[in-house]
């Protein structure tokens, strides 16, 4: 058995007949058959192979390969975003007439998308309180069919307890499946912890979901989602995504996968950087409060050091002095970028009242965590005193 960073370096697809040491790009739409029997086979799905690049390509092939070792999950689906991921995820596995039980504290589109869009086709969602057991115990219907669980949480960084949750879901499918009723599936955003922090199906997850986007690929170059998890929810998933099209391209795969080779390190920088961060503001006159998992006072600290290996790169606190003084901060920054992304390289300052979560309504932000003064950093990999030293410079005008 190999480590992390030899499975995410080490994981490729066979060599062709030039001996390449790096994976080659395979930028055809389409591929050749054998004979009229081999095209048949194919469609009929009775021999694995490649037909189309919107089902497979090698360059997907390889990162999906490495993202299922690296989750310890069965099979994956690549997609063009994260939030394709997520839609995929949920039209792939439900029907008009399911329940959806989510955490509160979701990224915004995933929320427009449970609110405004699910409703068209007769699925249902309730939001609870992610670190609430008892919320998610509480709100399930005999409909229910689906737990989203983001964990640490966007932007105001809760982490829930998805070993408790996915019990919760494990024990009604005990207590009341039927024969032909389907179970309750537990779908986890992994997107800020990454599995070199944490790996949801280890957990009790079903289904786990990436904006590659993000620290996946860690510097801002290219968009992708990844669905990972049990063999029979993935392969309806994949299906979905097959007859709907929203396929990563294999450039970005190519990346994608190339970029997990320094995963590792990446992350390990991110952390550390960002517990200094953590730790600076806390000590702050001008920080109403921090939160980071990793630091004790975090509501969460325990289940983070349980669920989580590091901290992650992600810092959300909130400045005294509500939207003015957010202002002043952001505008006084010298180094670091004003951006919605994260998980890049740089590290990039983010006001989610007036961007991420702009659309959702205010009395679900705040319940969120999400005030006029909240200000969430993805922390880079600069030398740590060069952003200590910038932050500095924005506080002093906040």
């Amino acid at each position: 058995m190999t480590h992390f960073e030899t499975d995410a370096i080490r994981t490729q697809i066979e060599q062709t007949a030039q001996h390449e040491h790096s994976t080659p790009l395979y930028l055809t739409s389409s591929f050749l058959f054998d004979d009229a029997e081999h095209m048949r086979a194919l469609f009929a799905d009775e021999q694995d192979g490649l037909i189309y690049s919107r089902f497979t390509n090698p360059n997907t092939t390889e990162l999906i390969d490495k993202m299922c070792l690296l989750e310890g999950a069965e099979a994956g689906v690549a997609t063009a975003t994260g939030m394709a991921a997520v839609f995929a995820s949920i039209m792939g596995l439900l029907v008009s007439g399911d329940h959806i039980v989510a955490s509160r504290a979701l990224f915004g589109s995933t929320h427009t998308l449970l609110t405004t869009y699910l409703p068209r086709w007769g699925i249902t969602t309730t939001m609870v309180d992610g670190t609430d057991l008892d919320a998610w115990r509480n709100a399930i219907t005999p409909a229910t069919k689906m737990f989203i669980v983001e964990s640490p949480s966007n932007p105001a960084l809760d982490v829930l307890d998805i070993t408790s949750i996915c019990a919760i879901a494990h024990e009604h499918r005990r207590l009341t499946l039927e024969p032909g009723e389907r179970d309750i599936i537990v779908m986890v955003d992994n997107c800020f912890a990454t599995p070199y922090l944490q790996t949801p199906v280890a957990l009790g997850a079903d289904i786990v979901v990436h904006s590659a986007t993000k620290y996946l690929d860690g510097q801002g170059r290219v968009l992708g989602g990844l669905v990972l998890g049990k063999k029979d929810f993935v392969r309806q998933i994949y299906l979905f995504c097959r007859n709907s099209g929203p396929s990563m391209s294999p450039f970005n795969a190519w990346i994608l996968s190339k970029s997990l080779e320094t995963l590792a390190v990446r992350m390990d920088r991110h952390c550390s950087n960002a517990l200094a961060v953590a730790q600076y503001l806390e000590a702050h006159t001008k920080v109403e409060y921090v939160r980071y998992p990793h630091l004790p006072s975090h509501p969460q600290y325990t289940i983070a050091k349980t669920q989580m290996r590091q901290g992650g790169g992600l810092v959300a606190f909130v400045l005294k002095g509500g939207l003015d003084a957010g202002r002043r901060f952001l505008d006084a920054r010298s180094m670091s970028s004003l951006s919605a992304n994260l998980g890049d390289t740089r590290t990039i300052i983010t006001h989610p009242a007036s961007t991420t979560h702009a659309k959702v309504p205010e009395d679900i932000r705040v319940a969120s965590g999400i005030y006029p003064g909240s200000v969430r950093i993805s922390v880079g990999l600069e030398h740590i005193d060069d952003i200590l030293a910038d932050l500095e410079g924005m506080l002093g005008a906040a």
